[in-house]
Parts: C-alpha cells; sequence; structure tokens
C-alpha cells in the first residue's frame, strides 16, 4: 500500500510517500513561498540527493499538482502513474473537542473541522487547501485526517480548563488542547517499542522541544497532561514564543506599548522566547555559539530555557506519581546535548542519571542515554510525524 503525507501550513507543503510493506520513504520534499514569489520545492531522492526546483504556485493546488508530477517524474519520480497512490493522510492542526483520533475524511468531517477554524485561523484554512487540492486531483482516492490535538483529548477537565467565567468554555470553547499530539503519541509509544515495556504501564514525560516547543505527561497509554494551551502560545519558552507569562503583564505591557490585539500577538509569538530575551537569534546553536563566547544574554537565555523544561519535568513527575521513561525529540531535544545535560541535572533525587558520555556523542539517533544505575530510562528518540500519519491511514484505508 503507498501511501502520501501531506502537511499544508499557509505558505507551504510538506510531503512524503510511504511503501506501508515495509514503510519505507520512497520520495519527500516540500514546498515552500506557496503564494509568494520565488516559489519552489525542496526534493529529497532516495539517493539522499537534495535538489531545488523552481515553479510558481500562486496556491495550494497548484503547489500540490506540481508535486503530483515530481512523484511521476521520469528522471526523479517514484510512481509510474498516480494510481499507484492509494490514500492520502493529512496533518490537521485543531481538531478542538470534535476529534479525539484520526478519521477518513468525508463531507461532515470538513463541515465540523472547520467549525474549529476560529480556534487556529492560520493552521486550519491552509489544511483544508490540501484536502481541496487532492479531491480536485483525485477525487477517488481516500483521504484521512491525522490531528495535532487529538492526543490530548484524554485530558480530564482538571488539566485542560483555564480558571475562567466556565461560560467561556461553553460558549467559546476556551480550554487548552494542547499540540505537537502526533509527534507526543509516536515517541511515547516508540520509546516503549525500543525498550521492550508495556506502554500501558509506563509513566512517560515526553518533550519535543525544537523551535516550537512542548512537554507532555503519558501515563498508561494516555496524556493526561500537556503544556500547550489554546494555543501552541501557552508552557515552555520557545525559539520566538514567550511560553507561560502572567496575565497580568500582558495588559500592563498592552497598555504601555499601546498594542492591539494583533500587535501583543506578534510580540508573544515572534518577538519572544530566546530571540527575545538573547537579542540574537531563535536558534539554539547560535545562542550557544554566542554564550561560549561570553554573551550574558545569550548564556541568560540558555539558563531560562532549560530550567523551564526542568519544570514541566518535575510538574508531570508529580502529576503522575511518579515517572518511569524521560524521552527527548525535535530538532533541539534530538541535536542539543548540553540541553539534555542541563536538564537532567539534579534530578538523581528522583532516579535520573544520565550517561554523560552517551549523551554527549549523540545526536539524532534512538538511544538510551541514563546511566545503568539510574531508575528512570532516559532516552532519545527521532520523532516521525509523517510515518505516524501514514500509519493510521493505512489502519483506516484498508
Amino acid at each position: 500500500m503507498k501511501i502520501l503525507v501531506l502537511n499544508c501550513g499557509s505558505s507551504s507543503i510538506k510531503y512524503a510517500l510511504y511503501d506501508m510493506t515495509d514503510g519505507s520513504v520512497l520520495a519527500s520534499g516540500g514546498a515552500e513561498r506557496v503564494g509568494l514569489d520565488g516559489s519552489f520545492v525542496k526534493v529529497k531522492l532516495p539517493s539522499g540527493e537534495k535538489r531545488e526546483l523552481y515553479h510558481d504556485m500562486p496556491e495550494h493546488t497548484e503547489g500540490v499538482k506540481f508535486i503530483f508530477s515530481l512523484l511521476t517524474d521520469p528522471e526523479i519520480g517514484a510512481l509510474q502513474s498516480l494510481d499507484e497512490i492509494d490514500a492520502v493522510g493529512h496533518r490537521m492542526v485543531h481538531g478542538g473537542e470534535k476529534f479525539n483520533s484520526s478519521v477518513r475524511i468525508s463531507d461532515e468531517v470538513l463541515r465540523v473541522f472547520k467549525e474549529c477554524t476560529p480556534l487556529a485561523p492560520l493552521h486550519n484554512p491552509a489544511n483544508l487547501k490540501g484536502v481541496e487540492a487532492v479531491s480536485e486531483l483525485l477525487p477517488n482516492v481516500p483521504q484521512v485526517g491525522v490531528f495535532d490535538t487529538a492526543f490530548h483529548q484524554s485530558m480530564p477537565e482538571r488539566a485542560y480548563l483555564y480558571a475562567l467565567p466556565y461560560e467561556l468554555y461553553e460558549k467559546y470553547d476556551v480550554r487548552r488542547y494542547g499540540f505537537h499530539g502526533t509527534s507526543h503519541r509516536y515517541v511515547s509509544q516508540r520509546v516503549c517499542d525500543m525498550l521492550g515495556v508495556k506502554y500501558e504501564e509506563q509513566r512517560i514525560v515526553t518533550c519535543h522541544i525544537g523551535n516550537g516547543a512542548s512537554l507532555a505527561a503519558v501515563k498508561y497509554g494516555k496524556c493526561i497532561d500537556t503544556s500547550m494551551g489554546l494555543t501552541p502560545l501557552e508552557g515552555v519558552m520557545m525559539g520566538t514564543r514567550s511560553g507561560d507569562v502572567d496575565a497580568g503583564a500582558l495588559t500592563y505591557i498592552q497598555n504601555q506599548l499601546h498594542l492591539d490585539a494583533d500587535g501583543l500577538s506578534e510580540l508573544l509569538n515572534k518577538k519572544s522566547g530566546v530571540l527575545g530575551i538573547s537579542g540574537i537569534s531563535s536558534d539554539m546553536r547560535d545562542i550557544e555559539q554566542a554564550s561560549a563566547s561570553g554573551n550574558r544574554r545569550a548564556q541568560l537565555a540558555l539558563e531560562m530555557y532549560f530550567y523551564r523544561i526542568k519544570k514541566y519535568i518535575g510538574a508531570y513527575v508529580a502529576a503522575m506519581g511518579g515517572v518511569d521513561i524521560i524521552v527527548f525529540t525535535a530538532g533541539v531535544g534530538e541535536n542539543q546535548p548540553s540541553m539534555r545535560e542541563e536538564v537532567c541535572k539534579d534530578m538523581e533525587w528522583m532516579g535520573v542519571k544520565l550517561d554523560e558520555a552517551k549523551n554527549a556523542t549523540l545526536r539524532g539517533k534512538e538511544a538510551v542515554i541514563s546511566a545503568p544505575d539510574s531508575k528512570v530510562t532516559v532516552c532519545v528518540v527521532p520523532t516521525d510525524e509523517e510515518l505516524m500519519i501514514a500509519t493510521d491511514t493505512m489502519e483506516l484505508c484498508r
């Protein structure tokens, strides 16, 4: 069974084509600057070679159409015909309370999904464009929606409700939803397979640490809490997002700077976090380099970043009554040994002990990085959201 996975952003389309007989990737890449001048597709060939192909893509349908042409290209394509595609799986960002699992896409599913658009006005319309593009180009191929928020729908009310007037939840769906759910689900399951333990018997803290970052408490196979909220802004400090901030501080800043709602959102989402504190960059590689050169604000940004991740881990250990596994994933989680070291430092009291040599040399590979005598197993597991989407799609379209 061959499955195409699409992840449509506001100006981008990432794709991966899987042969599900062995889970191999036949083709992958991504379109960038969709709807803008200078649009192009980056293609990764099975040989590892990468190419950039420029093509005018004024909207998502043309972008998907061009990607389809590349999949069947005589030189670099992986398919003889588009008829070989058995199903298409889509990353869908915000399913609200409507979806707690992946679903086959129908007119009714799309109607309900559109109702969630006010909760993710930038992401959901882009996801919808991808579905519509495939419907136009491959009308008889089944499609599946896999929702970023679905994994977190198992959170209890005490975890997902805000201490606001209850009517705001009833009328406007104001609550915590969480994101990166497909990643948290994948790595929490994968780490148990890797260790040969039963998923339903483990207490796991999953740390998806990239430019956007979130943590989740996964107790006995169910997510009971996660750090992001109504939007991806809540939680730990991120590349350009502030994470948790006193709401009173926000109204004070808004008054002092005479900001409207859009201006405040811009400040919190794009000018804060590691970038805002360091004044240098949102890229942790740049911050580490600057810190090593003696830049005080870069060092402060690192200290704040590590501290907030450590605090959330501690909170989730308390919420679950202990922890068996801590797993790091995503760009920073997989590739920054110093982050993992600093976050796990001084956690011996709760049974966390790193193997410093293993941690220092590990980048982007599956591995146990805790010491043999550590009571808590600490691991790195590269995330694979696309494979998770492909797997769900296969199971729903058999």
